[in-house]
């Protein structure tokens, strides 16, 4: 069905499959409000357990790769990341308006998953390759088209979100599914890439130019998989609520500054991305370090990073009913501030090394916090494309993904930054067998001070959030009604 939105702007394609298992609409369900089976939202799920497979392993670990196999500095990493963040100011606009103005033969978001994937899959591998030892050019080759390729295929898939439903409540539940099936893919970087990292290694190491080829190997089962997961991705997902052909002909990269000046909402979400991403880069980037150098307990990596991701299994399940008692604006806030908590904690343990049990138990408190507030985030996105296109006519979803993108990245960017530099600064040696007391709490700084400072950040942002359920619902009916050529009602 095509139907035409009034003097407010555009057009939508409002196209099946909805609900049901055939792909029909249900009885009972209005345009654009569709209900999705449970393998349609696994299937969309899935990409972000994919996405975490490749991509996850590259911003979790490339720095200290980088550091300890490769042969690179910490400073001259450092400033490579911010380059890359740089060069993802100018791309991300680029590839947001191209998949908001093109459609591939197999829709207008979706041909992404695999047209980027196939690509992304192959250059993850050749970042962990080691046969240009210490070359930095090498480096700068592989990452720039690294994440080249991973803005090609998360932007897309970001907006993917929002063509499936308008439903506040389908999209929390898909929000969850995708959260809960990300996390297992973050399990299985956090937990598993250690552990076979040092079973591949020509030394059983992981930190030492002799462990390459299991950096290798690894990086290369992980990319193959999530190649494989993309593909059921693709075969599970349908685009059901669309811009038209016509208008999506009008979409400009100019509208990236126009929509992040008009939509407030889209604003407030973007600055929380922006610190969000920071506190969880400077944190993942600093665990290593930390295990390694202040815990000391280097066999006990994998449990550490497991423990940052296993709340998930728990606690998300739980957010759609714990938004229904509670509301948005106080589940952000009190998981923030259990992640304060935690980081607290983590802080104030006396002499890490002999209180494992302890770092343990607050990395546990710290990740529930986390990942509940962090992944919940990702539900605001349709809601703000929504609010953009109650305002224009035009749902331009992969705009508004990339300018989400930019500043998730640049978040990222600060997540390699500013390790590099602390480490740098507080004079850490990779060759050194212990760290002085100054690099020491350096490394502290990463895991706990740093990270609580941004959350404190992403608390005041996210408190200006305003886009109830209530209002969503009201605005997404009165775009419907648009679209059917009715009045809205009051």
């Amino acid at each position: 069905m095509t139907a035409t939105i009034d003097s407010a702007g555009s057009a939508l394609r409002l196209q099946g499959p909805g609900g049901d298992a055939s792909g029909r609409q249900k009885p009972g369900e209005e345009h654009g409000f569709y209900h999705l089976t449970w393998m349609q939202r696994i299937g969309f799920g899935s990409g972000d357990l994919a996405q975490n497979l490749i991509y996850n392993t590259v911003s979790t670990y490339l720095l200290f790769f980088y550091t300890e196999v490769f042969g690179l500095s910490a400073a001259a990493a450092a400033t490579m990341f911010l380059a890359v963040r740089l060069i993802d100011v100018v791309w991300d606009p680029i590839v947001g308006t191209m998949v908001d103005k093109r459609s591939t033969p197999w829709g207008r978001y979706r041909g992404y998953l695999v047209l980027a994937g196939i690509p992304l899959s192959a250059l993850a591998v050749l970042v962990f390759w080691t046969g240009m030892s210490g070359s930095l050019l090498y480096a700068y080759v592989t990452y720039v088209g690294l994440s080249m390729l991973y803005t090609l295929l998360n932007v897309p898939y970001g907006a993917l979100n929002s063509s499936l439903t308008r439903d506040n409540d389908e999209i929390s539940v898909l929000t969850t599914t995708r959260m809960f099936l990300a996390n297992i893919g973050g399990l299985a970087v956090a937990f598993g890439v250690p552990v076979l990292v040092r079973l591949f290694s020509a030394d059983g190491h992981w930190d030492t130019p002799a462990s390459a080829g299991g950096w290798l190997t690894t990086m290369a089962i992980y990319a193959v998989v999530g190649l494989a997961v993309l593909i059921f991705t693709f075969t599970q997902t349908k685009e059901r609520v669309v811009m038209d052909d016509a208008t999506a002909e009008q979409v400009r990269v100019s509208d990236l500054v126009t929509e992040f000046r008009r939509n407030r909402p889209l604003r407030v979400v973007a600055f929380f991305f922006i610190t969000a991403f920071a506190m969880m880069s400077v944190g993942n980037a600093g665990a290593a370090y930390y295990m390694n150098d202040v815990v000391r307990a280097e066999d006990s990596v994998q449990w550490f990073n497991a423990l940052g991701v296993l709340p998930a299994f728990v606690f998300l399940p739980l957010v759609p009913r714990i938004k229904r008692w509670v509301g948005k604006k106080p589940l952000f806030l009190g998981f923030l501030g259990v992640a304060i908590l935690g980081l607290a904690m983590l802080y104030l343990i006396p002499d890490p090394a002999e209180h494992v049990g302890l770092v343990m138990a607050a990395q546990f408190v710290r990740s529930t916090g986390v990942i509940v507030a962090t992944g919940y985030m990702w539900s605001l996105i349709p809601e703000v494309v929504s609010y953009g296109e109650w305002r224009t006519g035009r749902r331009i979803s992969g705009i508004v993904n990339a300018l989400t993108g930019i500043f998730f990245k640049a978040g990222m960017a600060l997540g390699g930054v500013v390790p590099g530099v602390v480490l740098s600064l507080t004079g850490y040696r990779s060759d050194a067998g212990t760290q002085s007391d100054a690099a020491t709490h350096g490394i502290l700084w990463l895991v706990s001070v740093i990270p609580a400072v941004l959350l404190v950040v992403a608390m005041v942002i996210i408190s200006r959030y305003d886009l109830t359920d209530e209002r969503l619902t009201q605005m997404n009916a009165e775009i419907e009604q648009r679209a059917a050529g009715t009045p809205a009602t009051a």
